[in-house]
């Protein structure tokens, strides 16, 4: 129980992650704007106007900041949701690869590498490509040199990679090491992939609409230098405080909203995607080291491995 206090008191305190800093500045604005106040009421000046409480009412200003929390935590878990499909498409992709094509020639299996390296790359280049970042190093590991210049002159770098799986997954069924049943079943986890991107673009290039952010910006601005007004009479020289304390809380949800309405960036509070990239790249990279019992080229002829190991 001390251990959990602890760690609850860690992170009620924990800078890092917080709003604290993007809002500081605002909060420390509006709460010497409160001493300023207190500052005239105590020379007798009428700054005192209750009245003014119902100019915004707090009620219709907590609907506004519910409904822009809502909007923007509603952004982030679909991101995580499609980000979890990407995850398990990933992993049946690179799975039927590996186990439903035959491989009739020494480098077929070489070729099935670099296609299942390809599909971390898709994932990979789609990290990329919502962050606005240029083909880099972290996907040149994973192909050829070749068609990683090609990848670095495309505007689209995910849905070319798409383009290369699919491509390779048509030449097998036309050399018959996959027939048309698997073909259909790996080209719909390839269509979910370019689905799974296609919905991060739209959270991605649909934002908040302006006229709506605008407007909050303006009623909380308003709403706390308002709040001296309303509260010198009864609190005197802790207005300013008072004032402060309420203004980090309004303006800490509204930046909180804006810290997670785009889930793909670097901050502390958005989907942690290198983390998901490199678990996927350990996954296919185990199940390279995998042999799976499909029809093997030794060199002379094609044996199934299956049936030897039910012979033997």
């Amino acid at each position: 129980m001390t251990a959990e206090k602890m760690q609850w008191l860690q992170i009620a305190f924990q800078l890092k992650g917080s709003v604290v800093t993007a809002i500081y500045k605002r909060v420390l604005a509006c709460g010497i704007f409160g001493v300023f106040i207190s500052l005239l009421y105590h020379f007798k000046l009428p700054v005192s106007q209750p009245i003014l409480e119902s100019v915004i009412p707090s009620i219709v200003l907590g609907l506004l900041l519910v409904f822009r929390t809502n909007t923007a935590y509603e952004r982030f878990w679909e991101g995580r949701k499609i980000w979890g499909s990407i995850v398990n498409d990933v992993r049946n992709l690179a799975r039927q690869i590996w186990v439903s094509i035959d491989e009739i020639n020494p480098e077929d299996r070489d070729k099935k590498i670099r296609i299942l390296r390809l599909v971390v790359a898709f994932a990979v280049a789609t990290k990329l490509h919502l962050r606005g970042e240029r083909v880099n190093k972290e996907l040149e590991e994973l192909m050829s040199i070749s068609k990683y210049l090609t990848l670095k002159t495309m505007n689209n770098p995910p849905l070319e990679i798409a383009f290369w799986i699919g491509d390779y997954l048509q030449l097998q069924y036309n050399r018959n090491c996959i027939n048309s049943y698997q073909l259909i079943a790996i080209q719909e986890l390839l269509n979910s992939l370019v689905d799974s991107l296609g919905a991060c673009e739209r959270i991605l290039k649909t934002p908040i609409p302006l006229a709506y952010a605008i407007h909050l910006k303006q009623l909380l601005l308003l709403y706390c230098l308002l709040l001296p007004f309303q509260l010198v009479h009864n609190l005197g020289w802790w207005t300013g405080a008072i004032v402060g304390l309420i203004s980090f809380t309004l303006f800490g949800i509204e930046a909180i909203g804006l810290e997670i309405e785009n889930p793909f960036g670097y901050d502390a509070n958005d989907l942690p995607l290198d983390t998901i990239c490199n678990t996927m790249k350990r996954n296919i990279e185990d199940l390279i080291s995998l042999t799976p019992s499909v029809h093997v080229y030794t060199g002379k002829e094609i044996r199934n491995r299956e049936s030897e190991v039910g012979n033997g």
